[in-house]
């Protein structure tokens, strides 16, 4: 059984923010976060359970509660609690990096392999695709650690938006350019 809630950004982040209509989808299953996506929208439960982020959980079961409505005494529940707190410490500039429970089991090694090294980018520092591939120790697989690194099912926990075009560009981001400006801004970078 996977729980799944979605939260909207404008209830953790402060005033003003440019992500009024965005909302984050979390998943937790046994007892680890899973998921950490963005919607563009709070959208019905069943919708939110369906998205993109879970398609490699598409055979599990998935209960949706109400992000006010989860409870500590829940593992998965509780994961999901603290989530939401550590991302609000973050959006309030009270947080650098995360201590949650997570669970890729389902990535490949090779993007595990990547997964692992987005995690050792510094808050407010960023790395080209190029750079992120020797982090690996596989130099010319830039482009697979680019396509690893827009498959990251964790988004801002592990800080994919760190990473950027070799010419100092945003290049993409699975949420949105938007998004990774604002996330790199709050790190305290320019673009």
């Amino acid at each position: 059984m996977m729980t799944v809630t979605a939260v909207q950004v404008s209830t953790i982040a402060p005033p003003n923010h440019p992500l009024d209509d965005t909302a984050l989808i979390l998943a937790a299953r046994r007892g680890s976060l899973v998921i950490c996506d963005w919607s563009e929208s709070m959208a019905e439960p069943s919708v939110i359970t369906k998205t993109n982020a879970m398609k490699p959980y598409q055979s599990a079961d998935k209960a949706f509660i109400a992000f006010d409505s989860l409870s500590k005494s829940d593992p998965d529940q509780h994961v999901l609690l603290m989530a939401i707190a550590q991302l609000k410490d973050y959006f309030f500039g009270r947080r650098q990096g995360f201590d949650l429970p997570i669970d890729l089991s389902f990535g490949t090694p090779f993007q595990k392999g990547v997964w692992q090294a987005l995690q050792s980018i510094e808050f407010g520092k960023t790395i080209s695709y190029a750079s992120l591939a020797n982090l690996i120790g596989n130099p010319k697989a830039y482009r697979a650690a680019a396509n690893a690194n827009g498959k990251n099912p964790l988004s801002i926990i592990i800080p994919c938006h760190r990473v950027i075009a070799h010419d100092g560009s945003l290049g993409g981001y699975t949420g949105g350019v938007d998004k990774k400006r604002y996330l790199l801004e709050l790190e305290g970078k320019s673009f």
